[in-house]
Formats: structure tokens, sequence, C-alpha cells
């Protein structure tokens, strides 16, 4: 029996190290396979999430447990008393779960991101952006040897998803307007980002002025960049021209596809916009001809939560339309997220 007893204690030795070694001679090829079924599982967020807001709930533990664990591993990694072997181990599982939990909120608010965008327009480049660090999230060796591993990066990383998911959580989850979303977004977006990347062994002085800079660049990026910046989860329903207009049902009368040159024209512009029940936010029209800003209408109070929509109209009146003009409607928010875009031209 001891013999036996030796021999099964022999064989499971041996077979754990050849578990162990097949791990590490194929660990790349593993990396780029858990990084596959990430972005498999990421698509099947987004169907998820286009249907159900409710899950954005989840994102205030995923986005703190992601935080606590960001600023408190890198003190567990040089405790004294932690085991040596045991500093990559606690690495590997904490970065499992951060890298999970950024995948299922990135991949949630993506779909809601593009929905709002236009997308001739700059405020698709957020868009992409947002995917990139949805697909950056789900690579395991990008993750793993550089977003995890340096302190710049990892506070970058975290405080560009905090904002991209705070943006998206205070409209639908609590009825806050766009314009002041980005800026409470972009306030706790900037403490992320200090909290991770400045150590406190700093002086006093120099965390302040540091902390204030950030502040300030923050700030700005926000305030200049907010038209790069889709108004999620506002988005256009429809958008409709026509030479007259119904009050009463709130739609245009002898629609238009294109214009008639040499004639003049009064020409009525209605939009109609999908938001979530008590959102408000204040928008209006603008009118362009050629490029060339030509009215822009008052701001009006949207109301969300309307099954066809909160429709807007507006008119201008020309006294002839020159052959090639090309006229432009814009929908935008007070702070100048551009909700959506249309226009007509000429016919031939």
């Amino acid at each position: 029996m001891p013999n036996s007893d030796a021999s099964i204690a022999t064989s499971r030795s041996s077979f754990r190290h050849r578990l162990i070694a097949w791990f590490h001679l194929h660990q790349e090829k593993l990396w780029w396979l858990h990084s596959l079924y990430a972005l498999i599982l990421g698509i099947a967020v987004m169907w998820l999430g286009k249907r159900n807001f409710s899950y954005l709930r989840l994102v205030v533990f995923h986005i703190s447990f992601i935080w606590l664990s960001s600023l408190f591993l890198p003190k567990l990694l040089n405790h004294p008393r932690l085991p040596a072997p045991w500093a990559p181990r606690l690495r590997l599982v904490v970065n499992f779960f951060n890298k999970n939990f950024y995948q299922q909120m990135l991949f949630l608010v993506l779909p809601i991101y593009y929905a709002s965008a236009t997308l001739v327009s700059r405020n698709i480049a957020f868009v992409l952006l947002v995917g990139l660090s949805a697909t950056l999230s789900t690579l395991d060796v990008i993750y793993d040897r550089h977003l995890s591993a340096k302190r710049g990066l990892t506070a970058t990383f975290f405080a560009f998803n905090l904002f991209t998911l705070i943006n998206v959580m205070l409209p639908i989850l609590w009825s806050v307007s766009n314009t002041l979303t980005t800026r409470v977004s972009a306030a706790l977006a900037c403490l992320g980002f200090l909290s991770l990347f400045y150590p406190r062994s700093q002086s006093k002085f120099r965390r302040r002025t540091l902390g204030l800079a950030t502040g300030l660049l923050f700030f700005g990026l926000i305030e200049l960049g907010r038209p790069f910046i889709p108004p999620a989860p506002l988005r256009l329903a429809s958008i409709e021209f026509g030479r007259d207009f119904d009050k009463a049902a709130l739609r245009v009368v002898s629609s238009l596809t294109e214009l008639q040159p040499n004639q003049p024209l009064r020409l009525y512009g209605v939009t109609s916009i999908k938001a979530p029940l008590g959102l408000t936010e204040r928008v209006r029209h603008r009118w362009y001809e050629n490029g060339k800003l030509i009215f822009a209408s008052p701001f009006y109070n949207m109301v969300g939560g309307r099954a066809e929509g909160f429709r807007l109209w507006t008119s201008f009146s020309f006294n002839s339309i020159a052959p090639g003009t090309k006229l432009r409607l814009d929908l935008e928010t007070e702070g100048g997220q551009l909700i959506g875009r249309a226009g007509l031209k000429t016919g031939s």
C-alpha cells in the first residue's frame, strides 16, 4: 500500500508538472484565445445592453472594484509579508476580474454611444475611441503587460473609461442633463486619474499643484471637446423637410427630398428625438446654406419618454434657391453636442 500511495503521488506530481509546462509553452496562444472569447462575450453584452438599460446599475459595482483593486494592488505586491511566488498570481487574478468588468461595461455602453452619434460628423471619433478601449480590454497581452503594469497607462485608461461610463449612467438612471453630465463625469474622471497616478509620497505642495494642473486640463478638454462627444442617450429618430407644416399633427406637408432652383421657398424642418423617460434637455435647430450658418433657433426644453419622440420644428424663408445650393439642418443640445443632421440640395 505505501508503494501504491507513493506511486499515485508521483503520478499526480508528474501530471501537474506536465500541465504547468504545457501552459507555459502555449501561454501566448492561450492569451489570444481568451481574448477571442472575451470579444465574443462583449458582442453578446452589446446585444443584451441594447434591450435593457437596467444593467447599467451594475456599473457602479464594477467600476468601484476596478478602482479599489488598481489603487491597492501595487501596495499589496510590494508588501514585505507577501511571499514572492504569490505576487504574479495575485496580479493575474486581479487583472482577470478587471478585464472582464471593463469588457462588460464598455461593450454595454458602446451601442448607446453609436446610436447617439452622427456618422457624418466629428462625434463619431468618440465612438471609435470607446470601441478601441473595449477592444484593448479583451487583449490580454496588451492589458497585462502594459495597461495594468504601468501607472500612467493604468490611470489614463481608468479615467477615460470612468468618464465614458458615468456620461451614460447619469442621464439614463438619474435624468441629469447632458451638459451637466459631461462636467460631473470629467470631475470624477479627474479624481480617479489623480488617485491612481500621483503617489502620496510627494510633497503636499507638489500634489496640489499637479492636481490643479490636471483638473484644468480635464475641464479644458471637456469644454473644448464636447462637440466630439455624442449626446448619449439622446438620438435622432427622424428628420423631415416640407413646404408646409401641420401644427396639430406636428408633421410636414408636401415633403421635400430635393430643392427646386430659382424659386422662392418657405422650408420647414421637423426632427424627432428619442430620450429616456424623465430626461430633460435644451435643444435647438441650426440652419446652414452651403456650409454657412444662416439661422439658429432659440433653445427649447425637450422632455423624454414619448413613444413617438419629442418633436421640434422650425422654418426658414428663401427668396430664391440658387442652383447648386446645399442646405443642412443640425439638431444640437445647449452644450453644442450634435444629436443629428440632414440636408437637401438642388435637383439637376
